[in-house]
């Protein structure tokens, strides 16, 4: 039998408690420089992010944007 085709593989994941805004923009779908300062700016002001859902209270990020990258993100886990 000949081997099986490779199956698609899952986008590399991004930390929205560690990542730069520069890695931010270039990670993220339809998250640019000015978002991706927002996020850094929000998690040093309020702390890390507990839920990829939190990401909304960012200002210019919204629910379709979240869904669009839901697979990408991850979290660490760090206390407030």
């Amino acid at each position: 039998m000949p081997p099986e085709a490779p199956g698609p593989t899952a986008p590399d994941k991004i930390d929205l408690n560690t990542a730069t805004a520069v890695q931010l923009a270039a990670a993220l779908k339809g998250v640019g420089a000015a978002k991706a300062r927002a996020i850094v700016k929000y998690r040093t002001e309020i702390g890390p992010f507990r839920h990829i859902e939190e990401l909304q209270e960012v200002k210019g990020i919204g629910p379709s944007i979240v869904a669009r990258n839901k697979v990408r993100i991850e979290l660490t886990h760090a206390k407030r």
